[in-house]
């Protein structure tokens, strides 16, 4: 009998403590515009409404569940040539020969920019096109080396493919990427003369960070990866075993007849490498400069789920720095975010691609080549005297330019009045208060009322 009551009693208690525990609140706008910012590129009054009455978890959680691993826009029609990837012979092709090489390739890689910039624009899944940015960024190759605007289009589509799936599986298919391998001059590594680059890079820059390797670490890695070439016809991943170093190596302690696949499993077991990759979220989703306790939980998520980047991500979006209210406002958009998010939020259907990749150029950020192996270091640096002037031209002539309706486009945001709806186009056009520009009134033109929220240092971050 007492048993019995006991029993009772506990499942009493129990009902009663799931009763008062406090349910989840919707996140509201704030919140809602916040996260949809950061995870995509800049989101419409009616995104905001819908994300608005979810949970954070809810929030998050939906926005993982909606990534891809391909594009949504079809790619120019060259990604499907199947003619031979040859470059004229340096001894045997004439000028003109090699000069009308160079034209189609830019005019491919033009295309393809183009094609990048419609795609970000027009995705259904944010997250998935700013990953595929963020590894490109990442894992840096460029069509000023790699000349041929076909690798670089595959490589966008492998990082595409892997953006927010495992970090290791990414590793090793970018590793093999022809694009890379030429970049890193990769194809040209043999077991005679071992070229260093990549083994460098793949440590320093992809992996684990400066300080958690050695030069003898390196060397060794280097002949690992002799053997992984490149088709020249195809232009396809080959392995020629001929060039490749059987002999034992020695990585990290470990030794054996090490191929790069065993080198790049080994960088995989290293602790170094999730804080380092996570580190690098962080700054990207969160603030430019990481808790180091923090990065380390998250670090630890990675590890315990093989590298499946979602429940990383998943913990990095649902902690508590990511919502802080001193986090907001922090991270400068680059040039693609802003000419992106723009487009997007304003809600235009511009006619052509091609002017807004050309924009994003000029203010420094050129997709399919960044400026070193390094890539562009974002923050800060994208603002200066000359970019700045270009950020504002842009957005200056978007305005004019793109068909965009400021007056109609105003009436259709929330709001009773028409100084309400404009007080809900600042709230969703900047992330902090304004810094130049006044409140508006009765009688301001909404013209003149986005642009001055446009214009705004204010609307420059995120």
């Amino acid at each position: 009998m007492r048993r019995q009551l006991a029993a009772c009693l506990l499942l009493v208690a129990a009902c009663t403590a799931q009763a008062a525990a406090p349910v989840p609140e919707a996140m509201g706008d704030a919140d809602a515009r916040h996260l949809l910012l950061r995870t995509g590129f800049a989101p419409t009054a009616a995104q905001v409404h819908e994300f608005a009455a979810l949970t954070r978890v809810e929030g998050v959680d939906r926005i993982l569940a909606q990534t891809r691993t391909a594009a949504s826009t079809p790619p120019p029609a060259f990604v499907f040539d199947d003619t031979p990837l040859r470059y004229p012979n340096a001894n045997t092709a004439t000028a003109e020969e090699r000069r009308a090489f160079r034209q189609t390739q830019l005019r491919r890689m033009l295309d393809l920019r183009a094609w990048w910039i419609e795609e970000m624009r027009v995705t259904p899944s944010p997250l998935t096109e700013r990953m595929t940015l963020f590894w490109h960024n990442h894992f840096v190759s460029s069509a000023q080396k790699v000349r041929y605007a076909r690798l670089m289009y595959a490589q966008n589509a492998t990082l595409r493919a892997n953006a927010l799936g495992n970090f290791g599986t990414l590793l090793h298919a970018v590793s093999k990427d022809p694009a890379m391998l030429v970049y890193l001059d990769g194809a040209q590594s043999r077991k005679q003369q071992p070229n260093e680059n990549f083994a460098r890079e793949v440590m320093e820059l992809f992996t684990l960070g400066e300080g958690h390797y050695t030069e003898q670490d390196i060397k060794e890695a280097a002949r690992a990866f002799t053997g992984w070439s490149v088709d020249r016809d195809t232009g396809a991943y080959r392995y020629r075993p001929a060039l490749h170093d059987n002999g034992v190596k020695t990585v990290f302690g470990r030794s054996g007849n090490l191929d790069g696949d065993a080198v790049l499993d080994l960088i995989l077991e290293r602790p170094e490498t999730a804080c380092f990759i996570v580190a690098k979220l962080w700054r990207e989703f969160v603030s430019p400069e990481p808790d180091p306790r923090e990065v380390e939980r998250i670090a630890q998520v990675l590890r315990e789920h093989d590298y499946d980047l979602q429940p990383a991500l998943r913990a990095l979006f649902l902690s508590p720095a990511f919502w802080a209210e001193d986090n907001r406002g922090t991270l400068v958009k680059s040039p693609v975010e802003l000419v992106v998010g723009t487009l997007r939020q304003l809600e235009v259907e511009p006619s052509a691609s091609l002017p807004f990749a050309v924009a994003v150029a000029g203010m420094g950020q050129t997709p399919f080549a960044p400026p070193n192996v390094k890539g562009w270091p974002g923050g800060e640096v994208w603002i200066n005297s000359t970019t700045l002037l270009a950020r504002k031209q842009f957005l200056d002539r978007a305005l004019r330019n793109i068909g965009f309706n400021a007056a109609r486009w105003v009436a259709q945001q929330p709001g009773a009045t028409a100084l309400d709806r404009m007080e809900s186009v600042r709230d969703l056009l900047l992330p902090i208060p304004a810094v130049l520009a006044d409140a508006p009134t009765s009688t301001t033109e909404p013209q003149t009322f986005v642009r001055a929220m446009l214009l705004d240092p204010a609307y420059e971050l995120k």
